[in-house]
């Protein structure tokens, strides 16, 4: 079947980028591999300068037998070793002496056939004309989709609780961000298509949609597959494009089960094979777009190490080269370091085996979660004060609070939500536990002329509290939990 061009949108993008023109020296850097020309045309240092000559590392070698979280031996059963030397071409190896130099601004080549290769297994692209580049993470991938696409003064749309390094980033770039409304599923498409059916005559339309659909940054929502569909259909009606910011994709850890006796039934059944895992996964954006108008964040950060500051951005060529040409004047291009190690692993991996580490990782999170609702469950007292609905998804668990049931709300706090918040946090930090407030991750912003509110009152006293349950090893979770608990029933006057 031959897969349709994606529309151009380049009407989208922001006055800088429209202005932006190629970097003179950059036209002419591929010309640097050209055995037959003496480049003296750029400030390259020669490799030779470059104090390695190579470079190695150990991993755990596919199907991870042992689990992921062992360590290898250095047998050939269980380790796998990655060696790239300066000038040597070995494989599917990046040589240090490129990788270490200036250039390819979009990512190693080989790094890229990997994730092309990755991106083809696992979304069902329905557009010819895509591309991947690397980044140095997501946050950094975000910044540079608000200076391709936004001048101050545009419009993006945001749950309306997000990631608060986005938040600040629009803040700081003078770019309004306006809150779509979340139940414990994520956005509600109902609410966002009357928001934007409603919207103010006159008032500045959104151009961007972003969204953590999974495993949602605070609030640990992941957005259903028929959510997904019908917001993808929102932006085609509204002309906006969809920026999918999923580093924690792959943390999809499933329905948690009450019941011990059937959750030991799934915990002992077989490993999933591959495709089991690639079909139990909830459709991407990126794999309902025809159009070319989704825009995806991946980061290697929540599945193999935030130091290695990699990541990748899909989406048309055309937009694609936009970024591109941002990068070339940005951050030159993400490390070579991280660049030769991580491709060097995942090629010597192979998909399949990459597979094998995800579902490794996913089995290592279900029991993260398990254990933490299962202590929640134990510690939290058995009131509707408290509630917790228990993720599908990601490393994060919300812990969802009515200020107006403390004793002292209108008394002592005025019947100030926040005020409540801001009580807890400190109790918490009091006995030795730390969780975020939800309040640091609220999305604020009006356009010009104002949009009608259509915020829900009913919900006006609610706050939560944002934990995770990746950082630290069972027993300490399990004992802040219990500190978090007790720090909740003694704020609020409860004996059990």
């Amino acid at each position: 079947m031959t897969l349709p061009e994606a529309r151009d949108f380049s009407f989208l993008f922001s006055k800088e980028t429209k202005s932006r023109k190629p970097s003179p020296l950059k036209t002419c850097i591929h010309h640097f591999s050209n055995p037959n020309l003496i480049f003296l045309g750029g400030g390259l240092p020669l490799s030779d300068y470059f104090p390695w000559d190579n470079l190695s590392a150990e991993s755990p070698l596919p199907p991870f037998t042992k689990g992921i979280g062992a360590s290898p031996t250095g047998s050939k059963d269980d380790t796998l070793n990655v060696l790239v030397k300066k000038n040597e071409k070995t494989g599917d190896d990046i040589p240090l002496a490129r990788a270490l130099q200036y250039g390819h601004s979009n990512g190693q080549p080989e790094l890229l056939d990997f994730l092309r290769g990755h991106t083809t297994e696992i979304h069902d692209m329905k557009y010819a004309d895509w591309e991947v580049i690397a980044s140095v993470g997501n946050t950094n991938a975000w910044e540079s989709t608000l200076r391709i696409f936004c001048d101050r003064g545009d419009v993006v749309l945001f749950e309306e609780y997000s990631f608060s390094s986005c938040l600040a980033a629009c803040e700081a770039q003078g770019v309004t961000t306006i809150p779509i409304p979340i139940d414990a599923f994520g956005i509600v498409p109902e609410k966002l298509e009357d928001l934007l059916d409603n919207w103010t005559p006159n008032a500045p339309k959104p151009k961007l949609l972003y969204t953590i659909p999974t495993g949602q940054n605070p609030t640990g929502t992941s957005l259903p597959n028929d959510r997904r569909e019908a917001i993808y259909r929102i932006a085609q009606k509204h002309d906006f494009l969809i920026v999918e910011d999923e580093p924690y994709y792959f943390l999809q850890v499933g329905d948690y089960i009450e019941d011990l006796k059937k959750r030991e039934q799934v915990y002992s059944a077989p490993k999933q094979s591959h495709e089991e895992f690639k079909k139990s996964l909830v459709k991407s954006f990126l794999s309902l777009d025809t159009e070319g108008r989704v825009i995806r964040l991946d980061s290697f950060s929540k599945v193999l190490g935030p130091g290695t500051r990699l990541g990748w951005i899909t989406g048309s060529k055309q937009l694609m080269k936009a970024y591109v040409s941002l990068h070339e004047m940005t951050i030159q291009c993400p490390s070579g370091f991280s660049q030769v190690l991580v491709a060097g692993t995942l090629h010597r991996w192979g998909q399949g085996g990459y597979l094998d580490w995800l579902i490794g990782l996913r089995h290592e999170y279900v029991g993260k979660r398990d254990h933490t609702i299962d202590s929640l469950t134990k510690y939290l007292p058995k009131n509707d004060v408290f509630s917790v609905v228990p993720p599908v998804a990601g490393m994060f668990f919300t812990v969802n609070i009515d200020a107006s049931a403390h004793p002292e709300f209108k008394t002592k706090y005025n019947s100030d939500p926040s005020k409540v918040e801001n009580a807890i946090y400190e109790k918490v930090i009091s006995r030795g536990v730390l969780v975020v407030p939800g309040g640091w991750f609220k999305t604020a912003g009006q356009t010009n002329p104002p949009l009608p509110d259509k915020s829900d009152k009913s919900k006006a006293n609610e706050i939560f509290f944002r934990g995770t349950y990746a950082a630290v090893a069972p027993e300490k979770l399990e004992e802040g939990l219990k500190r978090l608990c007790d720090a909740l029933k003694e704020e609020f006057g409860f004996t059990n």
